[in-house]
């Protein structure tokens, strides 16, 4: 069973989906979740504090996906190229599916979305050589205040799962350069969120190219 939360955030997403978030009101999601307007002010604190925990959750499972897209494809003995095809597929659908993970990966907004759900917070270093995580909130913030990375650091988030999911094929290659050409994959996958190819598998395959010859080339 959902969390109050949870609910609360199935109920914005969905409002979301059918008015702008201007006219989205915070009585009615919480009526929709089946909770008190209380229970969503002491979850989230304002409306704002909603719209970015909607966009980190939203962010979140996208990230998730691009996870399991990398290990699926590794799982059925898919090379690099593939592998990092697999992701982009999964990019090009999310951001056809959410405009909220559209706009963090763009950057670009539309007036339907509410302003702070693309407002990115500072990612730090975790212990992991090859992960991020968010940095502390001050004191006076709640988990609520977070939100979804900005554009460039969902670019490092997504090029340190494939770099994750990748290391272990090319063992004689640099991680740096593995890192590097996973970067490259992930900002050509973007240009095809922008400006979208004739069709998801002509891209996806353009930047399985890219990876196996940039890995090729052990640049």
């Amino acid at each position: 069973m959902p969390t109050a939360r949870e609910s609360l955030l199935d109920a914005a997403l969905a409002a979301l989906g059918a008015r702008p978030w201007a006219a989205v009101r915070m009585v009615d999601v919480a009526l929709s979740a089946g909770v008190s307007r209380q229970t969503l002010y002491n979850e989230f604190s304002s409306k704002e504090g909603l719209a970015r925990a909607l966009a980190r959750r939203e962010a979140d499972t996208f990230l998730a996906g691009v996870e399991n897209a990398l290990a699926e494809a590794e799982r059925q003995g898919a090379d690099a190229g593939d592998c990092f095809a697999a992701a982009a597929a999964w990019t090009l659908h999310s951001a056809r599916r959410s405009p909220l993970v559209r706009a963090t990966l763009t950057g670009c907004r539309s007036e339907r979305l509410p302003a702070a759900a693309v407002a990115g917070i500072p990612l730090q270093r975790s212990p992991h050589p090859r992960r991020f995580t968010a940095a502390p909130a001050p004191m006076a913030q709640t988990p609520a205040a977070e939100a979804a990375p900005s554009p460039a650091e969902l670019v490092t988030e997504i090029r340190n799962r494939a770099v994750g999911a990748l290391e272990h094929g090319y063992p004689k290659l640099d991680l740096a350069d593995i890192g590097w050409a996973c970067e490259v994959a992930v900002r050509l996958t973007l240009a095809y969120v922008v400006a979208p190819s004739a069709s998801d598998e002509d891209a996806c395959l353009q930047v399985a190219r890219l990876v196996r010859g940039l890995l090729a080339h052990g640049w």
